[in-house]
């Protein structure tokens, strides 16, 4: 069944263009106060981009939410940059962090029309959950996942599943996570939007606004926190990037990061790449911050292992490299990429050789029309239910929640020391070691029966074609259970 299918079947009313049947010949829509709430970095630049994709009459308001890992007032200005005249003001001014009582407060006092929830998994579960209990005539909630969502993660849908709306960017990403939910008996919620960054218009402020376009003169490499996880691959692509600064001394090399000291990040990062720079390295290897659009305005190509900032890149026209020589699996975040055009190594790398996206791959991996994207009007169609009185809650995917001591345990783990609440220290003296035994279970049946290593195809290049790779990719696929690993 169709995503819009099941909306319309679950809801018991008029699947997408039901909104539009229903006003009258020239009628203006209603106007709609939509909030959203974000945390770290990835899910700041997501929620805030994505809204600013919404319809015109949608009121826009943005809150971040205090928690463990928010993202500071210099990674919020970055994340805000190039947004819409709605939230433009966000750029200068982030607002302050304020705890999950506070907003739902806010919420609870005057409820908009639709909140997004762009948030972390463990606390878009508690905020959603709040919003539900404590909400009268709650607001529509739409939710999603910043990024590259494929293949499908089996927790970015517990956390989300009471969600009315799950958003997602690719045709390719919404099959699969239609099939991941049903299997776990989740009814699928999912939307179509065209990933924010890779927008066809991505990049053309400088050109409208007049100004001289920077020159280009740089090879980026986007940074990720946690691909590839161990430090020694790390200091290998610093080794490549560093070989890449010696042969090609007219180009700065820079190693583009998300998180300055003492800043969080959405996935927590053990060896970071400034840390792993040589103290021989080339003066034109450099390591730099700030908002990727800025950076890909002066590159020459833009180099990754998964990032989803290769797609900011494609949408611009610019070259890109993503680097298989760790190979092709799920836990590098690279299989959408096979038979993109992209995958390269390290020998293409340093010898300059970069990659551009098939079109053949283009339509089914984040580049479809925008005239296929259905989220803003299925989520208009939930708030007309929600005006008749007719929105239906969605169950959790969470089967027991063992009452208010195990929600108090759940808001702790969620919230770390954001949670100052009495029970949550019960919940913690209790939960602690609970989860202390729990983790000895599971290092204990890792010495038994040791976890099987990740299954990869081998890595490729542009200097040989990658044909055949999507037909392996398949047949391995059929032959793995799906990954359960957190988003």
């Amino acid at each position: 069944m169709t995503s819009g299918a099941v909306d319309a079947a679950a809801g018991g009313g008029e699947a997408t263009g039901g909104l539009e049947a229903r006003l009258q010949s020239g009628a203006s829509p209603r106007v709609r106060r939509v909030v959203g709430l974000v945390d770290t970095d990835s899910f700041a630049k997501w929620g805030a981009h994505l809204l600013a994709t919404a319809p015109a009459h949608w009121q826009l308001e943005l809150l971040t939410v205090a928690t463990p890992r928010s993202a500071s007032r210099a990674q919020l200005r970055s994340a805000f940059r190039g947004l819409d005249p709605r939230l433009g003001h966000l750029a200068a001014a982030p607002p302050e962090p304020l705890d999950v009582d506070a907003i739902v407060e806010r919420l609870r006092e005057d409820p908009p029309d639709a909140v997004l929830v762009s948030l972390i998994g463990p606390v878009a579960e508690l905020v959603i959950d709040e919003v539900h209990r404590r909400v009268p005539r709650r607001p529509v909630l739409v939710t999603g996942l910043p990024g590259i969502s494929f293949p499908a993660k089996w927790k970015g849908i517990f956390f989300r599943a009471r969600a009315d709306l799950f958003v997602l960017h690719s045709h390719r990403e919404v099959r699969a996570y239609e099939e991941l939910a049903t299997a776990g008996g989740v009814a699928p919620h999912f939307a179509l939007a065209t990933l924010p960054f890779a927008r066809p218009d991505a990049g053309r402020a400088a050109a409208a606004a007049g100004r001289r376009p920077p020159v280009r003169d740089s090879v980026v490499f986007a940074a990720q926190p946690s691909v590839p996880a161990d430090r020694a691959d790390r200091a290998r692509i610093v080794g490549w990037l560093a070989d890449t600064a010696r042969r090609h001394p007219e180009w700065r090399v820079v190693i583009k990061v998300r998180a300055g000291a003492g800043e969080h990040q959405t996935h927590r990062e053990q060896d970071p790449y400034p840390d792993l720079v040589p103290a021989d390295a080339p003066p034109n290897l450099v390591v730099e911050s700030g908002p990727m659009a800025d950076h890909l305005d002066r590159a020459v190509a833009l180099v990754t292992v998964s990032s989803t900032a290769v797609l900011e890149a494609a949408a611009r026209g610019v070259p890109a490299l993503t680097l298989t020589d760790f190979g092709i699996g799920r836990h590098l975040i690279n299989e959408v990429f096979v038979d993109s055009g992209l995958e390269g190594d390290a020998v293409d790398l340093v010898d300059g050789r970069f990659g551009t996206v098939r079109p053949e791959w283009m339509h089914d991996n984040h580049f479809h029309p925008e005239s296929e994207n259905d989220w803003a009007d299925r989520t208009e169609t939930l708030m007309a239910r929600r005006d008749d009185g007719s929105l239906v809650d969605r169950p959790a995917a969470r089967r027991s929640r063992g009452g208010v001591l195990r929600r108090a345990w759940e808001r702790k783990n969620a919230l770390g020391p954001d949670d100052r609440s009495a029970l949550g220290r019960v919940a913690l003296v209790i939960g602690e070691p609970v989860r202390a035994l729990k983790r000895l279970g599971r290092q204990v049946r890792g010495l038994v029966r040791p976890t099987e290593a990740p299954v990869l195809l081998a890595p490729t290049s542009q200097r040989v074609s990658g044909a055949g790779l999507s037909e392996r990719l398949r047949d391995r696929e059929q032959e793995l259970v799906p990954g359960r690993d957190a988003r």
